[in-house]
């Protein structure tokens, strides 16, 4: 029997299983958001670029997604979410799409994303994953009414740093990443597991406080994510800047195998 959440009185929806349900019209897509997949009173973020990326493919369906740069007006409630898409440009090699997640003529988020056809080019670069020195890590567990809801559907380890409030200073953060679902990768699981980690400046404070992204940009670097499992991702997290309440962080993502797969960067509001 499929655990039922003493917060929501519901069965948990996984990831897949709820990307299935979208109804898809051309330039247009809706979604019935179950009440596991909220980041306190508004849709996990990742989800909610998942949802425009999914109304932007109905657009632009086989080209690879080269970047995806959103911002997140105000809270994305659960139940209907509603995401509209228009082909800005279309180049040679590159197609512009935006897409808005609205609330009747409110738009709640927008996301920007470019899609780009494979080019020949003599310059070929890149990252190779640092190794992290053996040492303690730390389970993320699950915990009713503490941890947002949407975190159930992970399964995370910090091998370098600390969750939120434990008061941890460092700057740098290394998480092993996983999600409770079924099947191979696709470009909205990469989306949520680049997007799972908190602000690591909820780490530096001893009590609980909220946090909310502004803007995010995500990079895809090339199809690396094709083929590969939900579990061994990592997530490796500098945060550059934090003042009068805002943090600057960014996050390389790598596959199971150890593959460079995306890029971000993020933008945040700590209030503590």
């Amino acid at each position: 029997m499929p655990e039922i959440s003493p917060q929501t009185g519901v069965a948990p929806t996984p990831w897949s299983v709820l990307l299935s349900r979208i109804a898809v019209e051309p330039g247009c897509v809706s979604l019935e958001v179950t009440p596991d997949w909220l980041q306190g009173r508004t849709v996990f973020g990742g989800l909610q670029a998942a949802i425009a990326l999914r109304a932007m493919r109905t657009l632009v369906p086989d080209v690879p997604l080269r970047t995806l740069q959103g911002t997140f007006l105000a809270p994305v409630p659960g139940g209907t979410v509603t995401a509209v898409a228009k082909v800005l440009r279309t180049g040679k090699s590159a197609t512009h799409v935006e897409a808005h997640l609205v609330d009747g003529e409110a738009t709640l988020a927008l996301l920007v994303g470019v899609f780009g056809a494979a080019r020949e080019s003599k310059v070929r670069v890149s990252p190779q994953q640092p190794a992290v020195a053996a040492g303690r890590t730390i389970e993320f567990p699950f915990m009713p009414g503490l941890t947002p809801e949407f975190t159930r559907h992970f399964k995370v380890r910090w091998l370098v740093g600390r969750p939120p409030f434990t008061g941890d200073t460092r700057t740098d953060n290394v998480l092993e990443v996983g999600m409770r679902d079924t099947g191979l990768a696709t470009e909205g699981h990469v989306l949520a597991m680049a997007d799972f980690i908190p602000p690591i400046a909820l780490s530096h404070l001893k009590g609980p406080a909220f946090g909310s992204t502004l803007t995010w940009m995500i990079e895809m670097l090339g199809r690396g994510f094709e083929g590969q499992g939900l579990d061994a991702w990592r997530v490796d997290a500098h945060m550059s800047s934090a003042a009068d309440g805002y943090t600057s962080q960014a996050v390389m993502l790598w596959g199971p195998n150890g593959a460079p797969v995306a890029t971000s960067r993020q933008s945040m509001v700590v209030f503590g």
